[in-house]
């Protein structure tokens, strides 16, 4: 609660006062440093623990993993849904763990999908950004990767609000050993879209992040400047750093 309680003030005017700047970088040496450190922890930890669960993981199994942790942090889609007042969005997302929690054998698999019962993705940044908060300056933070100021609050109210993985296991370990799951299977997941970064790659994710973000705020109400190619490069990610490009910079 006290955590809260500095955070999100904190992160509210920072965003608001910076919300209008021209420039969405200006802290570009100090994010290029973080980025620089996600790469090599990438390089030389994440990624190699990501191909050998690939290695060692039939695809079906790999999937059931994503549609387990996907589930999980449907939970706080649906708490988002209720703070930016989609409430009908709010009864489908709630259906839709019903179904997957049940029938789906705890999200194991993906039934609601099958039924029609669309997967959204709302999380707190998105939230803020709906009441008007500006999103402030790029960000990159350590081991999670592009993000904003505003987006980084939303992070924090997650971390003292939200139920995710940290919430199942019965004990330490497993929590540990969940977020050890979750981290690898993301990361793997993301592997076949390294192909589709071209150019700079600091420039290309921040372009990639920013905008993606602005579309998911606005409901994609935005003109995207990517092509439908760039669905599958999405589709991976968002099953759940909980969304966002909030994760390991080389992802």
């Amino acid at each position: 609660m006290m955590r809260a309680a500095w955070l999100l003030p904190l992160m509210l005017g920072a965003s608001t006062a910076m919300a209008e700047s021209k420039d969405p970088d200006p802290w570009e040496g100090f994010n290029r440093k973080v980025f620089a450190f996600n790469e090599t922890m990438d390089r030389y930890v994440l990624k190699p623990v990501a191909e050998g669960y690939q290695y060692v993981t039939p695809k079906p199994v790999d999937d059931s993993v994503t549609n387990f942790f996907g589930n999980i942090g449907d939970v706080m889609v649906i708490v988002n849904d209720v703070g930016q007042l989609k409430l009908g969005q709010a009864l489908s997302d709630t259906a839709r763990v019903l179904v997957n929690t049940t029938i789906g054998f705890f999200g194991v698999f993906d039934v609601a999908s099958h039924i029609g019962l669309e997967k959204h993705n709302e999380d707190f940044g998105q939230t803020l950004g709906y009441w008007g908060v500006g999103s402030g300056p790029y960000l990159v933070l350590p081991f999670f990767g592009p993000s904003t100021v505003r987006d980084t609050g939303g992070l924090g109210l997650n971390y003292v609000y939200g139920f995710g993985i940290g919430d199942v296991g019965a004990t330490t370990a497993q929590d540990y050993s969940g977020y050890a799951l979750w981290v690898a299977d993301v990361r793997a997941d993301l592997i076949a879209s390294e192909a589709l970064i071209s150019g700079d790659k600091y420039t290309f994710l921040r372009s990639f992040y920013l905008q993606r973000r602005d579309y998911l705020i606005n409901d994609g109400k935005v003109q995207a400047s990517f092509d439908d190619d760039w669905d599958d490069f999405d589709d991976e990610e968002e099953e759940d750093w909980g969304d966002d490009w909030d994760k390991p910079a080389d992802e």
